[in-house]
């Protein structure tokens, strides 16, 4: 029972929605069987107490039929019939989410009855309620598109009115033009990861069309994406980034935070494609988009931070040398962070920012009893040790660290194969490094030879101490 679908959905409610959805089941106007509001709460009530004892369908039946054989098919049937109210539930709060949409459906409903003496209220409201949504998704001019088709419905047959074909036009070319954009910006991330190929309809046209028209005319919208699509289509023009970065930073509260997020994780994702080209100029771009999240509200979903995102955030402005920002965004934002992860990222993160500024002690300190249950902190904390050691003189305790993180490479064969061969490569080659003595010019060519040689693999670290092996400093 608990793997069903039913359950899995019931198991994401908060205690509002629990009782919401209890009163749309009590409802007689969706449904009149006592046996589904029972049975409702008695899943809620296993799925509260989390417990481990396994929901049995025979004393489920036995709850709600006392004394009566148990019959596989109705409970089954009620089960069904209890799903299909759930669902409805949860449809039901994304349209009374949706104002606009109820206003429009409203507008048909009166045409459609032909309520004459509600036709100029229900559109004045409609119109009201357009005028205080601050956000503009390009739902937004979809909804705007049908308030107005559907007024059109109302005043078709009025000689006197004038036809509202601007409007209809205008917000249907806005949303299309938008969803449109979207999807060519979604499809560019995804070719840039994977060779696939898909039908990209009128493209050509649209962007034309685009590019010969004053893109200021456009809903912000359609101007955010035509500029990621810009960036993304012409990288090298760098001020197809900053055109990018204004408009962000003039219109993300026309987004809700999940679309603003993603809007600015385009602009990082381009900002980290100009530093793999050697543009280390864009490093400082990342930290600012980073900040302006920050502040923006826009890094957080329902008031947590993502651990991953804390992490980068660390990396980023430890790179730009903002370590005081940084220790301060630890301290005030620790928090945010889910209660699961809080402890051990706070603690890489701190050990994080001591490595970046090579207070090798403290980073030890953090470190070396500490193993994450999450495999990339696991992986990135070994590797900071590692590098740790190695420029301490630690010998015998890097030695220790290379073959129990061998180990544990071995042993986590979820690790992709492509990665555990780096971090392979890696140990194999730090171990190399601390047995050349400085100026052996012989040993250092074929340590070179073999490091360029291996394919996918360059680690700057690695190279600077080779330098340094070179010139005799190491």
């Amino acid at each position: 029972m608990e793997k069903s679908k039913l359950y899995s959905i019931l198991e994401s409610f908060d205690k509002y929605e629990q009782n919401r959805c209890r009163k749309y089941i009590e409802s007689p106007y969706f449904n009149r069987s006592e046996q589904l509001v029972l049975l409702f709460n008695l899943l809620i009530k296993h799925s509260n107490r989390k417990v481990e004892k396994a929901l049995d369908k025979a004393a489920l039946w036995e709850k709600i039929h006392p004394k009566r054989k148990l019959d596989d098919v109705r409970f089954r049937k009620y089960t069904s019939d209890l799903l299909k109210l759930v669902e409805g539930f949860i449809a039901q709060q994304i349209y009374e989410g949706n104002a606009l949409n109820q206003a429009s459906n409203l507008i048909k409903a009166v045409g459609n009855r032909k309520l004459n003496k509600l036709y100029g209220s229900t559109v004045r409201t409609a119109r009201q309620l357009s005028t205080k949504q601050q956000e503009r998704p390009a739902a937004y001019y979809f909804n705007q598109y049908k308030i107005e088709r559907n007024y059109f419905e109302l005043v078709e047959l009025d000689r006197k009115e004038r036809i509202n074909y601007d409007e209809i036009i205008s917000n249907l070319d806005q949303f299309y033009l938008a969803e449109k954009l979207v999807l060519y910006c979604g499809i560019l991330t995804r070719q840039s990861q994977a060779a696939h190929s898909y039908n990209l309809g009128f493209h050509d046209p649209i962007l034309e069309y685009l590019s010969s028209s004053n893109i200021e005319e456009f809903a912000p919208i359609v101007q955010v994406y035509y500029q990621i699509y810009l960036a993304y289509t012409y990288p090298n023009e760098a001020n197809n980034y900053f055109k990018l970065k204004k408009l962000l930073d003039e219109h993300a509260d026309l987004f809700t935070d999940r679309e603003a997020y993603e809007l600015y994780i385009y602009a990082q994702n381009y900002c980290a494609f100009r530093l793999n080209e050697g543009k280390v100029e864009f490093l400082e771009e990342l930290f600012q988009l980073y900040q302006t999240m920050v502040s923006k509200g826009i890094i957080f979903e329902e008031g947590q931070l993502s651990p991953w995102d804390f992490k980068n955030i660390i990396v980023i402005a430890s790179r730009v040398g903002q370590y005081d920002w940084a220790r301060d965004f630890i301290d005030t934002y620790a928090a945010r962070l889910p209660d699961d992860f809080r402890e051990n990222a706070v603690t890489f993160n701190r050990a994080r920012l001591h490595f970046e500024q090579k207070q090798y002690d403290d980073v030890i300190d953090l470190l070396r009893t500490i193993e994450y249950d999450d495999i990339s902190y696991n992986l990135e904390s070994k590797t900071m040790l590692l590098i740790t050691y190695f420029e301490t003189d630690e010998i015998e305790p890097l030695y220790s660290l290379l073959e129990s993180f061998r180990t544990y490479l071995n042993r986590h064969k979820e690790i992709p194969q492509q990665r555990r061969a780096y971090y392979k490569n890696l140990i194999r080659f730090t171990k190399k490094l601390t047995k050349i003595i400085p100026r052996d010019q012989k040993s250092i060519d074929k340590l070179k030879t073999e490091i360029t040689e291996t394919k996918g693999f360059n680690v700057r670290w690695l190279n600077e101490k080779i330098a340094a092996l070179e010139s005799g400093r190491a």
